[in-house]
């Protein structure tokens, strides 16, 4: 965009604006106002003007939006840029100025207002406290007390660069949360733009190295199993284990179990037992329908008696409450076993590859997962709940050998 002079008119200083040349003007370019005020028309590609006020504060140059016409008119923007020109020769910076007349926040205000806001949408309280806890750790010391308008990308940039490819996996979060705060106050007005958006193109790259949760041998899974049952462990941890590794169902799922979700009884809507995991439990939040192998419904009737009246089909040693991740995941590792509870859906998938002749979509819905193929994603319009049925049968027979 070039610099354009307007045009000067009878009884006006050289190069003055007025309301006539405001108006009629449709070049795109920069039409200066003169008077040394650094004011200028800004005129862009589709016609739309802004102006802008340039200077020089503390050495560096800054250029100021002041408004459009015509509801800024030409009188009060010349008066604008008259005062913001006395407050620069009093050492006054006029943005910092407005924006403090405006009360924008620092990082570490509005992060805390992000974290509230967004407090009743996350899924637990411990996403909820991750959230805010990263950005105490990694990013208040170095940006807490900054303004959200004058965060640049170098500032990120600061907070990233001494983890970034010790603890990539922290690293990537941090940035995420950063920019998650950036992008509010990007929403609010307070700046143009998050500076957290590109900075990966700046910072070294990455090793991608996946950390999967550590699982047994498919083979190995009837063993655990055995070790499982013989142990001196809770009767709701035992069985709650072992429905677990039966169902590949995730920890949550199993742990937060509840009688009603259970449909037992056989009809012609409903050909064999089924549990139907509700969406707000459910990781990809969608209802998940479990056909229930014959050695689950076992399982199901030996859980009876744990009843404290809560509903849970596992309670915990407290009344009312479920049984907590690390109790079963402590039991597998005092077993002797090297394996995350997480890791029997590893088993299982493995298994299902390896030993039968399934398709790849029915083991991929059983383990509730969202597929991404869309040839599969197709295919699977059903919930395959018969192929399924037949598919969990199996495994429970395999691990009963």
């Amino acid at each position: 965009m070039g610099e354009v002079l307007a045009p000067a008119k009878s009884g006006n200083r050289a190069n003055k604006l007025t309301a006539l040349s405001i108006k009629s003007v449709g070049e795109p370019g920069k039409y200066h106002d003169g008077g040394g005020t650094g004011l200028y028309l800004r005129v862009d590609q589709g016609g739309a003007k802004f102006w802008v006020q340039r200077i020089m504060v503390n050495g560096k140059r800054r250029e100021l939006g002041l408004g459009s016409p015509p509801v800024t008119t030409l009188a009060h923007v010349r008066e604008t840029a008259l005062e913001n020109k006395r407050m620069v020769r009093a050492g006054i910076d006029p943005l910092q100025a407005k924006q403090e007349a405006r009360g924008i926040p620092t990082f570490e205000e509005a992060a805390y207002k992000v974290y509230e806001l967004n407090k009743p949408t996350w899924s637990n309280a411990k996403h909820a406290a991750q959230f805010i806890s990263t950005l105490q750790t990694y990013a208040f010391p170095k940006i807490g007390q900054l303004k959200v308008s004058d965060i640049a990308t170098s500032d990120v940039m600061a907070v990233l660069t001494p983890f970034w490819t010790v603890k990539p996996e922290t690293a990537r979060r941090v940035r995420q949360r950063i920019g998650t705060v950036m992008k509010w106050a990007v929403a609010q007005g307070y700046r143009d733009y998050d500076p957290a958006q590109n900075v990966n193109e700046a910072l070294p790259k990455q090793n991608k190295v996946q950390n999967h949760r550590k699982a047994l041998h498919y083979s190995q899974v009837a063993e655990c199993i055995d070790a499982i049952k013989s142990s001196k462990a809770s009767e709701a941890t035992k069985l709650a284990l072992e429905f677990l590794i039966l169902t590949a169902s995730r920890s949550g799922e199993i742990r937060n179990a509840c009688w009603d979700e259970f449909s037992l009884d056989i009809s012609p809507s409903s050909p064999f037992p089924v549990w139907s995991v509700p969406a707000a439990r459910m990781k990809a939040k969608r209802l998940h329908t479990v056909p229930l192998s014959n050695r689950a419904i076992t399982l199901l009737g030996e859980a009876e008696v744990l009843s404290d009246g809560s509903g849970l089909l596992f309670p915990g040693t407290s009344q009312g409450k479920a049984l907590s991740d690390m109790t079963l995941s402590k039991l597998v590792k005092e077993l002797g076993f090297d394996a995350d509870v997480h890791g029997f859906r590893t088993s299982f998938k493995t298994w299902a590859q390896e030993k039968t002749g399934f398709a790849n979509e029915v083991s991929e819905m059983a383990l509730a997962h969202t597929i991404k193929n869309k040839a599969e994603a197709a295919y699977a319009r059903s919930d395959l709940i018969e192929k399924r049925k037949e598919m969990m049968e199996q495994w429970a027979e395999y691990l009963a050998r």
